[in-house]
């Protein structure tokens, strides 16, 4: 594998016969960029899990808001209690998913 960055030929690793020097040089760069790339990367995560951590502290709520229950919910859950019907079927009546339905149940 190759690796060729445009504005930097030095680190062109696709040229052949090129000295010790010159190879060791493109590989120390490379392994040096490579370590800031993963830094800034370690970075960038620590300050958003910061950022995410005074969020909450604020009372922000993160995600998608709960989908409101249809008011036909208990007459449906009632029905798939007493096996009537699938747990498909509800979720079908209901105009949900099936994991919709079944985290409703649960709660």
């Amino acid at each position: 594998m190759a690796i060729v960055v445009l504005d930097i030929p030095l680190l062109d690793t696709r040229q052949k016969g090129r000295d010790l020097t010159g190879t060791f040089i493109a590989d120390l760069v490379l392994q040096i960029l490579s370590y800031v790339a993963q830094t800034e990367r370690e970075f960038i995560r620590q300050r958003q899990a910061e950022g995410i951590a005074v969020a909450k502290e604020r009372g922000v709520k993160f995600g998608r808001p709960p989908k409101e229950r249809p008011p036909l919910f208990d007459e449906v859950k009632e029905a798939w209690e007493r096996h009537e019907i699938s747990t498909r079927e509800a979720a079908r009546r209901l105009h949900v998913d099936r994991r919709t339905f079944l985290a409703w149940v649960e709660q």
